[in-house]
């Protein structure tokens, strides 16, 4: 590295053991990596769960998880139900499916890999996650790149090319200031700096640590780095729930493994997807009634979902189950059919 890059590493791990966040799953600045067997085990976990997620909402499924299987062996011998019932509410499903998969996988072969390259190789593990966990979990030299480092890098180094196009370039100018020692250490602290001081809106220019270096700043405008293309519009779709009750029960249907919202119990619905409107096809001959709606934002859609509510004497076609109504909140549906579910029962 050069000078001026070993200064910035230098200047920004002076700044993270005075301010680092004080986190379940992080382990204190300046302290060697734990030689303990499930230390991988909890960063990976937080890892995937940060993705697309805040810091505020991981942290109860974080003591959750950790507290009803506390290393990857444990995880691995739960059943897919329990694993999704328990992600049930933090969102991007596929996460927990890919957490399932490489559980059994690392907890077959006695534990995580230390390298980026072999962590690339487990379900669900990104450029992004898989450099977190080498240099996090086992000290390894790793270039971590996630949004916040983005922001950090085009402002420190002025990268007016526009996102994505700019993310070899930034990428490149991150692998200038990582140092090969406290790797791990340096991740967080270009994280915390990007979540806490340069913040997307209004950065807090006047407290941070690299300010006298920030490109950006000297620009005079560091707020508008990095340069982002304009968002597209989310399309409207439109579906339908329906909430089935027997005998203080409701019916309650597995989803495809597949797909939106796969593998999770919900409500049975007429076919929506993130592409297309519902069928509006009733599961059961009878009367129904339309008790409201409830509004749905997904990664690529907005959803308007339609609850409509019958009485039944048998059980509908197709796999599902009798709930009972008194114990909903335990089924673990996602969020969009626990609020159709308040919906119906309020």
């Amino acid at each position: 590295m050069t000078s001026t890059a070993a200064d910035i590493s230098s200047t920004l791990l002076d700044w993270y053991d005075a301010h680092a966040r004080s986190l379940p799953w992080r382990n204190p600045p300046g302290n060697p990596v734990p030689n303990d067997a499930a230390w991988p085990y909890r960063v990976w976990l937080s890892e995937v769960m940060l993705q697309q997620t805040t810091v505020a909402a991981v942290k109860p499924y974080f003591a959750k998880f950790t507290s009803t299987w506390p290393n990857i062996e444990a995880l691995a011998a739960a059943s897919d139900e329990e694993v999704m019932a328990a992600w049930a509410g933090l969102g991007y499903y596929s996460r927990a499916r890919n957490l399932v998969k490489c559980a059994g996988i690392v907890a077959a072969r006695g534990g995580f890999p230390r390298t980026e390259a072999r962590l690339r190789e487990l379900p669900g593990l990104g450029a992004y996650t898989a450099a977190s966990i080498a240099a996090i979990a086992f000290g390894e030299r790793a270039v971590v790149v996630d949004a916040n480092v983005e922001r950090v890098i085009s402002r420190l180094f002025a990268i007016e090319d526009p996102l994505p196009g700019s993310r070899k370039t930034i990428r490149q100018r991150a692998d200038e200031i990582t140092p090969r020692s406290r790797a791990g250490d340096f991740a967080q602290a270009m994280m915390d700096l990007g979540s806490q001081v340069c913040t997307s809106k209004t950065p807090r220019c006047l407290l941070c640590p690299l300010q006298d270096v920030c490109a950006g700043r000297k620009l005079g405008d560091p707020e508008r780095l990095p340069v982002k293309p304009p968002k597209k519009a989310k399309p409207e779709i439109a579906g339908t729930a329906f909430w089935i009750e027997k005998d203080t029960h409701v019916w309650i249907v597995t989803r495809q493994g597949t797909g939106m919202l796969g593998g999770m119990r919900a409500l049975p619905d007429d076919g929506w997807s993130a592409r297309a409107d519902g069928s509006g096809r009733r599961p059961l001959e009878g009367e129904w009634d339309t008790i409201g709606t409830v509004r749905h934002t997904f990664t690529h859609a907005h959803l308007t979902l339609s609850v409509e509510r019958t009485s039944a004497v048998s059980d509908p076609s197709g796999q599902g189950e009798w709930w009972p109504i008194a114990r909903i909140d335990d089924a673990g549906l996602p969020t969009l059919f626990a609020k159709a579910a308040r919906l119906a029962i309020r």
